[in-house]
């Protein structure tokens, strides 16, 4: 198959081109650094050099291909100026035209856990709507959702705190139950869907373990050397604060904070729920070895 790959060599890009590149698939990488052009053709891969926002590149790139697989990076989120909504929207409306110009019939998006809901899941809107656009494409574009959980990555953010605060703090926590993917399960399940039938549209979640955040704490804390390490649960107030005063763009502060509001009330995780599929390889001690590293450089 020719397929074309969104998101350059990321935590994901990269185990993904990897794999389909073994399996004997013709890939092309997309990517706006000129650096990495070397690196996607050390892999075997073709480098396609342009950016999201030029529609005719994307066209042009996405023709004569089997299946192209879209992806939305989250953006800059200590820019002041950065609408992430708009954003999304836009790249998923240039997504959408190159996928319409170029006649591609198989698409994989890459959405979000909470990207069902049209409210209560802060930032996570921006999902919501870009699966809006590409669902309004027509039905003979066979269009596979993916949806993966909080990202184990994710929790490097909580290294400030730990190091300065000796907690990890947020306004879900303690005995809060979360599902945690890691980039490289969602690789493996982006070549599985890619190798698929694509007999129809389809919804499809991500996960790699479901745990407490005591749980996760308890197993950060022990790859750190603090066995006592505790995730506190703060109030929605103390929250946003706290991500104002590190510099977080406000609207993506109060994005956050509803988040994760919703990870606590559960409403965010209801549909995951209902629709839960088998855990994939990699476990939070797996990535702990990867913390304790970041930790301690």
């Amino acid at each position: 198959m020719n397929i074309v790959l969104t998101g350059s060599l990321g935590n994901i890009g990269k185990p993904l081109a990897k794999e389909l590149i073994v399996k004997g698939h013709s890939v092309t990488v997309i990517s706006s650094n000129p650096e990495k052009q070397k690196d996607i053709e050390m892999l075997g891969a073709k480098a396609a050099m342009g950016t999201m926002e030029d529609v005719s590149f994307l066209t042009e790139t996405f023709k004569g291909s089997d299946a192209v697989y879209c992806m939305i990076p989250p953006g800059d989120y200590f820019d002041q100026d950065f609408n992430q909504l708009e954003f999304y929207k836009q790249v998923g409306t240039n997504y959408a035209e190159a996928i319409l110009k170029s006649n591609v019939k198989k698409v994989i998006h890459l959405s979000s856990i909470g990207s069902n809901m049209d409210k209560d899941n802060g930032q996570l809107i921006a999902h919501t709507h870009v699966e809006n656009i590409f669902r309004s494409l027509p039905e003979e574009i066979k269009v596979t959702t993916l949806r993966p959980t909080s990202f184990y990555y994710n929790l490097f953010g909580f290294i400030p705190a730990i190091k300065s605060q000796g907690i990890i703090a947020s306004n879900y926590g303690e005995d809060d139950k979360c599902p945690w993917v890691s980039p490289s399960d969602i690789a493996e399940v982006v070549a599985e869907e890619l190798e698929g039938s694509f007999s129809e549209r389809k919804v499809r979640y991500i996960v790699s373990e479901e745990l407490t955040c005591n749980e996760i704490a308890k197993t950060l804390g022990e790859a750190i050397g603090k066995p006592d390490l505790k995730w506190i649960l703060i109030s929605d107030g103390d929250m946003f604060n706290g991500a104002l005063s590190i510099g977080l763009n406000p609207k993506i502060a109060k994005g956050l904070t509803e988040m994760q509001k919703s990870i606590h009330n559960g409403k965010l995780l209801e549909d995951y729920y209902s629709n839960k599929p088998k855990f994939g390889k990699v476990k939070l001690k797996d990535f702990a070895e990867e913390f304790a590293k970041a930790y301690n450089q």
